[in-house]
Parts: C-alpha cells; sequence; structure tokens
C-alpha cells in the first residue's frame, strides 16, 4: 500500500531550475565550475548541478514529509475525567498522603507543557530536588525523517478499563516470577499459576497458541519470530567483539530475592522525588541473562542504543552472506561496501533515528498521553484494598492472586519493583527503551538478509554461567536474524516491562513508533544514495512487508 508519494522528480527538478534562480548561492555556484586538482570537474556532474541537486534532495525530502496526513494526537481522556491527576503521571510533584498527585502542582504541570517556557518548569512546586526528564525536548524539531510531532500512536488503556487491569496483573506476576530461569518456565508451579491467571482475564492482549496462554508464550512479545526458540534473543547471549577486545555478555546483575518500593512510606518519598533509602543489591558473579531478574538489571544500566549496537556488530561479524541482497556491493567484482553501505553508515543510522525516535517518544510522553507509571497505579491499589480510598479499578486486577501474594510476600499490595528509586521521572506512554529497540532493530532489518538463519545459536543455562549450542526442534522454525532482531526489540521492551516501570502497551506502541520514525528517516536518507540502488526491503514488526525507495514508501 502506498502510504504517500513526493512529487514526481522529473517535473520537480523544473520547478527547481525556476527556484534556483532566486537563491543567491545557487547563482553564484553557476557562475563557473569548481576547479579540482588538475582543473577540470569533480566527477559526472558540475560543481553547479551538485550543489542543485543537493538542493533538490533537501527540498523533495521536506516536501514528502510535509505532505503526510496530519493525524491528531489523542489522549485516553483519564486527565480530563474526574479522576484528573490521580489517573495521571506525577512523580516528583507534591502529593498528599495517598501519594495522589496535588492537583494544583498537576495544573502547573499542564501549564508549562503548553507554554513551553523554562521559567513555567521552574515554577512548579516541588517536594523534594527530584527532578523532572526533560519535557522540554519533546518541542524539538527533526530535520530527518517525519518531524518528532508527526507521528501518532493510539491511546493507552483507560484508568479503569479491564485491559489497564490485565497490564497491572502481568507487572505483578512479573516481579513475582523475576528469579525463575527462562529454562525452567516449563515447570515452574508460578509460572504454571501466572500463565493460568492471565490467560483468564477478560482483556489480557499477550500472545496465545491457540487461544492457549503458556509457559511458551507467557511474558513474550508479539512480534514476528518472538515465539521461536528460547526466550532470549541470540544478539543478548552470543559473545561480540570490540574493535580487538571479545567480549562474553555476561553482565553484572541484581542479587536474587531483591525488591523495593514495597514499604508504603518509602513509595510516598520516592513519589514525591526523593532519592530511596537503599541502593542497588548487585550479586557478584557475572551471568547470561537467564531471568526476568537479570533482564531488567540489563535494561537498568544499559546505554541509549546499546542493544541494537551490539546487534550490529554481531551482524557485520557474520560476513558478506548475513548482507541484505539490495546491497549494491554484496555481489561487486570490483568493490566493497564502507562508507556507504557498510558498516560506517550502518552504525551511523543506528545513532541517528536513536534521537529521531526519541524525540517523537518524549513528545507523546509528555504533550499527549502523561500515562501514569505501574509502581504510581500500585498506590492506587493499595489504597483501595486497605480502604483508605476508593478509585474505580476494574476487578480483575482488584481480585487477582498476583495482589494478594504480594501483599502476603511484602506486607502490602504495592508492586515489587526491581530498582530501588523505581521509574525514572517522566511518563510510562511510550516506553522510551522500546522506541530506541523499535527504530534501531528497523535499520538493521534494512541492511541484512533477514530470512538467513543465525549460526551456532546458543541458550544460557538456568545459573547464567554457561552457554550451549541451542538446536531447534525437529520440523521447529529456524531464528533468523529478522525473528532474532524481533524478539531482542520485544527482550528490550518487555524487559522494562519486568522491572516494574512499564506496562506491555507501553513497549508494544514504542516499538512501532520506532519502526514508524526509522521508516521515514531511511526513506529521507536513501536519497543520498549514488549507487544504483532500487529500495530497502524488509518486514515490519507484524510481519507486512514493505519498500522503501527515493520516491515512495510502499
Amino acid at each position: 500500500m502506498t502510504f504517500m508519494r513526493s512529487t514526481d522528480r522529473r517535473a520537480f527538478i523544473g520547478q527547481l531550475a525556476a527556484f534556483s534562480a532566486t537563491v543567491p548561492f545557487a547563482r553564484a555556484a553557476e557562475s563557473g565550475p569548481l576547479a579540482a586538482s588538475d582543473g577540470g570537474e569533480l566527477g559526472p556532474l558540475t560543481h553547479a548541478q551538485r550543489r542543485r541537486m543537493a538542493l533538490e534532495i533537501r527540498i523533495e525530502a521536506a516536501r514528502f514529509q510535509y505532505a503526510a496526513p496530519v493525524i491528531p494526537l489523542d489522549s485516553n481522556g483519564d486527565e480530563s475525567s474526574p479522576l484528573g491527576s490521580i489517573a495521571c503521571f506525577g512523580k516528583t510533584l507534591d502529593h498528599n498522603s495517598l501519594g495522589e498527585t496535588e492537583p494544583s502542582a498537576y495544573d502547573l504541570l499542564r501549564n508549562a507543557l503548553a507554554s513551553g517556557r523554562a521559567a513555567d518548569f521552574d515554577a512548579i512546586p516541588r517536594a523534594s530536588a527530584g527532578k523532572l526528564a526533560n519535557p522540554q525536548s519533546s518541542y524539538a524539531f527533526s530535520l530527518e525523517g517525519p518531524d518528532a510531532h508527526q507521528v501518532p500512536i493510539p491511546s493507552p488503556p483507560r484508568f479503569a478499563s479491564a485491559e489497564m487491569a490485565s497490564e497491572m496483573v502481568e507487572v505483578y506476576w512479573q516481579a513475582l516470577t523475576r528469579d525463575v530461569p527462562f529454562a525452567e518456565f516449563d515447570s515452574s508451579p508460578a509460572i504454571q499459576q501466572a500463565a493460568r491467571e492471565l490467560g483468564g482475564l477478560p482483556d489480557f492482549r499477550g500472545p496465545k497458541v491457540q487461544g492457549q496462554l503458556t509457559s511458551g508464550t507467557i511474558f513474550r512479545g508479539g512480534t514476528v519470530g518472538d515465539l521461536n526458540g528460547p526466550y532470549m534473543s541470540q544478539f543478548l547471549w552470543k559473545p561480540l567483539v570490540y574493535g580487538l577486545t571479545p567480549i562474553e555478555q555476561k553482565y553484572r546483575t541484581t542479587a536474587a530475592q531483591t525488591d523495593y518500593m514495597t514499604n508504603p512510606v518509602e513509595w510516598l518519598s520516592i513519589q514525591q522525588g526523593s532519592s530511596p533509602s537503599q541502593t542497588l543489591a548487585l550479586d557478584v558473579t557475572p551471568r547470561y541473562i537467564r531471568n526476568g531478574r537479570d533482564l531488567a538489571a540489563y535494561v537498568y544500566r544499559d546505554f541509549s542504543y546499546q542493544a541494537v549496537l551490539n546487534a550490529a556488530l554481531l551482524l557485520t561479524d557474520m560476513g558478506n552472506a548475513a548482507l541484505s541482497d539490495e546491497n549494491p556491493y554484496k555481489k561487486s567484482i570490483s568493490q566493497t561496501g564502507g562508507i556507504t553501505f557498510g558498516s560506517f553508515q550502518i552504525l551511523d543510522w543506528l545513532a541517528r533515528v536513536t534521537t529521531a525516535a526519541m524525540k517523537a517518544a518524549w513528545c507523546q510522553k509528555w504533550l499527549v498521553h502523561r500515562r501514569i507509571r505501574p509502581e504510581e497505579t500500585s498506590g492506587r491499589i493499595h489504597q483501595h484494598l486497605s480502604r483508605k480510598a476508593a478509585y474505580p479499578l476494574h476487578q480483575s486486577v482488584l481480585n487477582s492472586t498476583a495482589v494478594a501474594v504480594c501483599k502476603e510476600r511484602y506486607g502490602s499490595y504495592l508492586l515489587p519493583m526491581a530498582y530501588p528509586d523505581g521509574c525514572p521521572p517522566h511518563p510510562s506512554y511510550p516506553a522510551g527503551h522500546a522506541v530506541i529497540a523499535g527504530a534501531g532493530v528497523t535499520v538493521l532489518k534494512a541492511f541484512f538478509q533477514g530470512d538467513m538463519a543465525i549460526p551456532d545459536p546458543v541458550v544460557a543455562s538456568a545459573d547464567g554461567l554457561s552457554l550451549a549450542p541451542y538446536s531447534s526442534p525437529p520440523g521447529g522454525p529456524r531464528l533468523t536474524i529478522a525473528g532474532e532482531l524481533n524478539k531482542l526489540a520485544s527482550n528490550i521492551a518487555i524487559g522494562r516491562d519486568t522491572a516494574g516501570v512499564h506496562y506491555r502497551s507501553d513497549g508494544i506502541q514504542g516499538l512501532r513508533l520506532g519502526e514508524a520514525v526509522a521508516i521515514g528517516v531511511l526513506h529521507d536518507l536513501v536519497s543520498t544514495l549514488t549507487e544504483e540502488f532500487e529500495a530497502f526491503r524488509l518486514s515490519r514488526f507484524d510481519g507486512t512487508e514493505i519498500t522503501i525507495c527515493r520516491d515512495c514508501i510502499l
């Protein structure tokens, strides 16, 4: 399906010729060719033609993005409901004794977001030294790909909805089963209990097989390839090389059975922006990621695009066979790629889409949705079940076995967090980690051969101390580059759910937002290439095929 099509190139060149006559630097360029060292022109284009073509590329890319349909960015309506700030993000703002954001403080936040003035943000009263995470970046422009305010995502589930309840029950179960090794999901009573409860909820949207949620589908993503093979992507297990330094992907993880923010007094202090009284307890032994706690630790200390950067290094080490068949140098007799269609370009474009995608995410977080975080929602659940307040929470979360187990184990109904400080001080929807993963994986799928099997796949031991070869079951699906990249994106997104800082829909829509931004950036950048190259071709997270060429996105 064609989403949009740029101005016909030949007609546009004609328009450009008329326009360039009014541009001073363009007229100056036509006064004479740029002299090379031998007195000749620099390549097949004259200097004037080159400058004119560069101008054409910039203008045509801008026109392409400008022509995109304007789609309203709408919230789910919780903020304008009688609940108001009670159902919205408010960490670091003033709170009352129930942990509810003070309406006056929330109104000042909304006023600052509407004005964009730094002075208005500074006027928001704060209960502590805690600071909001970069809300003013939500106004930043993006000049490659779609503008940050141009990419919509659906509204998140409403506070009182059955879907919201199912997402909360899921994060409770993820917290309760953090120490269960992925290799033991099939035999774990806790995982079986979680699957039964989640599978029976009225609006649970995790992946199922023949309508059933099982130990093989629980806590997994819904992208193509997510259900194939081990829970973790090969790109988070296989060894890699940084320059001349070989690296095993063993990481410092957090100590088993160590959870945070289940004390109501500590919880309230952290909601107001105070520093936690506890520090992160670490396991002294580095391990391969083998359970939810390890994965949550990884996505706590990783730098912005660490996971997709590591995947890029692993893919480039797989050699020429792993490159996309669209790569013009893959079958070249006399040339190799590098600055274009090689590692220089891949790593550069990977970083470019990261910031572009995060600008779009921050627009959604601060200016549109302002979704309440799971730790805040658990405060509402705790106060409701403790009969200190009454909120319109769905019965499926109030009656949840997982919530009851938390009360029995920790003494409160609060969500056990993987981090002492809980969530970062910005709204929940969409998940920033997911947005980066979605954008980065999309770039990698454009450059590499998606249907190629991953060589020498591995699986981590239950204690995370070793890797063993992995073989797909007879007749089972292969582990492919595209499938394992999709799984990587889901692992990163769901790892934040496992930590307790996001919901499932934060990650799903974060991946899709990152994907959409990356597709737009790839469209703009493809016009800078001069090789005989037809298009990037890749599969989206939902399995649909997409073609990105100089003139269109199909």
